[in-house]
């Protein structure tokens, strides 16, 4: 019997059906070992010597790996085919060479691009050894991510509170972001006019045609300026006469782009499905691991990591034949496509993402996947698919016209395209970020050169130049690719580590930076240029790809980057915080000193008018506040749009007066803190304050408002059972009621307002319902709801249970790792902790106990983070 080392459970699940009774497959569940987040992991005076640590779970399933092999015949490695994969099986042979489990036994690695089971059988039949190229790769990724992240921290936390972390691709893209948010604040809007004429046919039928020049000159697109030309123009246009000089009709192709690439699938899923970059993700790797069909489970697509643009011989062949059987002989090309990759860096080590059988159309799989499955299934099908197809033949007919009015001529020009044969369109169309009108929808009537055209009307609209639109996530993993900077496995980290730290937000699907993400990328502008600039970055990942190619020693680019970086760093660390804010003041001096409506200087004190602005650190990061301090004690929120003068509407302290309340006579003010405004009633240390919630701006309070939110928490009626206080209010994690210690989350603010007695009942009741047999009797606050389990059975909630968060599913309930962060955890982590729950035999009938408790599993992501509470200890030393 063989021992077969899987990254996940599901996989095992499956791929042990597939091989059968003479293979054991076991899960690592992703990596089993990590570099401990504390100094000294990596030791650049030790020729980069590092430590790895292995967390409680893991340590739990190497051991059951270790006595598996220890009775095993031999080791096969079948981790992922990627660089990450590779990565799990060295350490996998390293920790097992260590426990002296191997011995003599032969160890092989497999890799294979989809869960199928002629895939599996075929890798198996192919083995090879682990790559050293690829691992080497791995370490020196690693290393170099470490090395950044924990020599730029202790520097950040003494020069700019309040920053949380540096990494060495994270801050390239949040750069990415803060340098198109300056742009746009710089942009300055310019008037431009279009003309356009609805014109007649002999035989009354109309179309549009557009100017292009005016008195024998040729316009660009700001030439029209503003409305007297234009008006002078449409007057000429009005009187006069119009003729078709030419007619000229091309055929063009259009042909079809390859299948799927990570961040090709990434942005098609936002812009056509709505989906962010990890929910593509989760749900492809759903599709990957495959679904139960037909009495077997089966992968429906390849491996979705991947930057490669071509598909196997094999494939094409299917997909081939899919297109005759499906679309007809007429679509299928006479020969197969090839495909190149254009972006920069690219490794086309893995087939594109395809799915594994073109035979398994979407309607017939329909009914074994969810929405989100079926939805993203078909568009990986049909791009695929489409890849082979014959190109779309469009005809583009352009007629030139000319208007003649007296001595004064113009011309104008139409556009529209027909398809004459759709091709791969049949099957696949690119969605469009923005709503420019498709010209191939657009045709035109017969016009014949030389004939008379009849004016029906001349339309002259006003418009301005917009600035760049923010990058979505779709548009920066594009950027991303096009500069070379990252790779497919990296790109949702990145933009999950950005959201995570709060240095931009999601907002109408657009990342949006915000003051502390600005500041960070300022100051490593400044001091550390050269490690955020784009070229060096890309250089950086082709040394990387090089040592994965075996053309680089790994510890020779890690010797190169520390000699330079460190002294960078030792450079930094002599600097003044003055220094700093200096710096930063003029860097960020749109954010930092917004204009003011009056014109006045806006780097003077707004309350004692005497004093200077300037940025400003605190234990919780920067704000902005006056240089005659302490006399003068006034402070605005770094980034406070809806103030940006201080203030808030009027009051020479800082404050906007909102009304008094009725039965106090106390006066309630609106204020900018330090973390934005909020409400004030009365003066001194015992006024009552109140946030402004999630959703409400500065702007919206007025003195219902504010009176309604300063009387939280509000009673809403005894409950009629136990006859105690039933109340509402706003807590750390948003609205809720709350009745003898049992609390119950509220879907919005409102809710607070108007939520009445029984239905306050009824979400009291649901509560206690839903949390029998957790670890608090049913009174754990939802922190966190993930959303239904793939495999049915119920929600996935994140609660806050007596000893810490935990993730509940049913009756799993699954302490998270110290130090993890409820917001941050993913679906993937708490899949993970639930299946691992569940192996350890955890139903959550029993209450937890603290070493339980202490035990929590911890996933792939998780591990990672494990250490970080010991960060502030490095912060002390520091």
């Amino acid at each position: 019997m063989d021992v077969v080392v899987v990254e996940s459970p599901a996989k095992a699940k499956t791929i042990n059906k597939y091989l059968g009774k003479n293979y054991k497959v076991l899960a690592s569940f992703g990596h089993i070992r990590d570099l401990p987040a504390k100094d000294g992991s990596v030791r650049p005076d030790e020729d980069f010597a590092m430590s790895w640590a292995v967390d409680t779970a893991s340590g739990k399933r190497l051991a059951d790996i270790a006595k598996a092999v220890k009775d095993a015949d031999g080791l096969i490695l079948a981790t992922d085919p990627d660089r990450e994969g590779e990565a799990i099986s060295w350490h996998v042979l390293e920790v097992l060479k260590q426990k002296r489990a191997l011995k003599d036994k032969p160890v092989s690695r497999v890799v294979f691009n989809a869960i199928t089971k002629s895939s599996v059988l075929e890798a198996m039949a192919n083995p090879r050894q682990i790559d050293a190229p690829l691992v080497d790769a791995y370490l020196a990724r690693r290393a170099l991510d470490y090395l950044v992240g924990f020599t730029l921290s202790p520097v950040l936390w003494r020069k700019l509170p309040g920053a949380r972390s540096a990494g060495r691709v994270q801050s390239v893209a949040l750069r990415l972001v803060c340098d198109r948010e300056s742009e746009i604040e710089r942009f300055s809007r310019e008037e431009y006019w279009q003309i356009a004429a609805l014109l007649g046919t002999p035989r009354n039928e109309n179309f549009e045609a557009r100017l292009t020049a005016f008195d024998r000159k040729k316009l660009q697109k700001l030439d029209i300026s503003n409305k007297a030309q234009a008006d002078d123009i449409k007057s000429m246009l009005e009187g006069a006469t119009f003729k078709a000089v030419s007619v000229e009709a091309k055929p063009t192709k259009r042909n079809p782009g390859p299948p799927f690439t990570t961040s090709t699938l990434q942005q098609a899923a936002s812009s056509g499905l709505g989906f962010s970059a990890s929910r593509t993700m989760q749900v492809a790797q759903r599709l990957y691991e495959g679904m139960e069909i037909g009495g077997e489970t089966t992968g429906l697509i390849t491996y979705m990591r991947t930057d490669g643009v071509q598909m196997a011989p094999e494939a094409i062949d299917a997909a081939r034949d899919a297109i005759a059987k499906e679309f007809g002989p007429k679509y299928l090309p006479e020969k197969p496509r090839q495909y190149t990759a254009k972006a920069k860096n690219a490794q086309e080590a893995h087939e594109a993402i395809r799915p594994t059988d073109f035979m398994r159309t979407p309607a017939s799989v329909r009914q074994y996947l969810d929405s989100d499955q079926m939805r993203l299934y078909e568009l990986i099908w049909k791009r695929a698919i489409a890849s082979q197809m014959q190109p779309a033949e469009i005809e583009r007919t352009t007629a030139e016209i000319e208007a003649v009015n007296g001595s004064r001529t113009a011309e104008l020009r139409a556009i529209g395209s027909v398809v004459r044969f759709d091709g791969f369109i049949a099957a696949y169309t690119d969605q469009k970020d923005d709503d420019a009108e498709d010209e191939e929808n657009r045709r035109l009537p017969e016009i014949r050169a030389g004939e008379q055209l009849a004016r029906q009307a001349i339309n002259a609209t006003q418009h301005t130049t917009e600035p760049p639109p923010r990058y979505s996530e779709a548009s920066l993993i594009k950027k991303l690719e096009e500069l070379g900077i990252g790779r497919p496995s990296t790109y949702t980290a990145i933009l999950k580590t950005l959201e995570d730290r709060d240095y931009v937000t999601i907002d109408k699907r657009r990342l949006v930076p915000q003051a502390k993400g600005r500041l960070l990328s300022a100051f490593l502008e400044s001091f550390f240029k050269r490690y955020v600039e784009y070229d060096f970055t890309a250089s950086l990942e082709e040394k990387l790809d090089e040592i994965s190619d075996g053309k680089l020693a790994w510890k020779d680019v890690l010797r190169d980057f520390w000699k330079d970086f460190s002294g960078a760093v030792a450079d930094i660390k002599e600097l003044r915080v003055t220094d700093v804010l200096d710096a930063l003041n003029e860097e960020l001096a749109p954010l930092v000193f917004p204009a003011r409506e009056d014109g006045s200087n806006p780097r003077i004190c707004p309350k004692c008018g005497t004093g200077n602005l300037s940025l400003k650190l605190g234990k919780f990061g920067a704000f902005v506040g006056c240089s005659n301090y302490p006399e003068c004690s006034y402070t605005r929120q770094l980034g406070d749009a809806a103030n940006p003068n201080g203030e808030n509407g009027g009051g020479e302290d800082g404050t906007k007066v909102i009304g008094k309340d009725p039965y106090t006579s106390e006066e309630i003010t609106l204020r900018s803190g330090r973390f934005g405004p909020y409400l004030q009633r009365g003066d001194g240390k015992e006024a009552k304050r109140s946030s402004l919630p999630k959703g409400w701006t500065a702007e919206s309070i007025d003195h219902e408002k504010a009176l309604a939110l300063l009387s939280l928490p509000r009673d809403v009626g005894q409950h009629p059972e136990t006859a105690k206080m039933i109340s509402a209010g706003l807590g750390r994690y948003g609205p809720f009621v709350l009745h003898d210690g049992t609390y119950a989350n509220l879907e919005s603010i409102e809710d607070v307002f108007s939520i009445g007695l029984n239905r306050a009942v009824s979400v009291i009741a649901e509560k206690q319902l839903k949390g029998k047999g957790g670890r608090n009797g049913g009174t754990a606050a939802a922190l966190k709801e993930l959303g239904d389990h793939p495999d049915g059975g119920g929600k996935i909630v994140v609660r806050d249970g007596k000893y810490g968060p935990y993730v509940n599913f049913g009756k799993v309930n699954a302490t998270l790792p110290k130090g993890k962060d409820p917001q941050s955890v993913t679906m993937e982590d708490a899949l993970a902790l639930i299946a691992e729950k569940e192996a350890k035999g955890g139903g959550g009938k029993k209450p937890f106990r603290k070493a339980a408790a202490a035990k929590a599993p911890a996933t792939k992501k998780v591990a990672a983070k494990k250490p970080a509470a010991k960060k502030p200890a490095a912060k002390k030393k520091g």
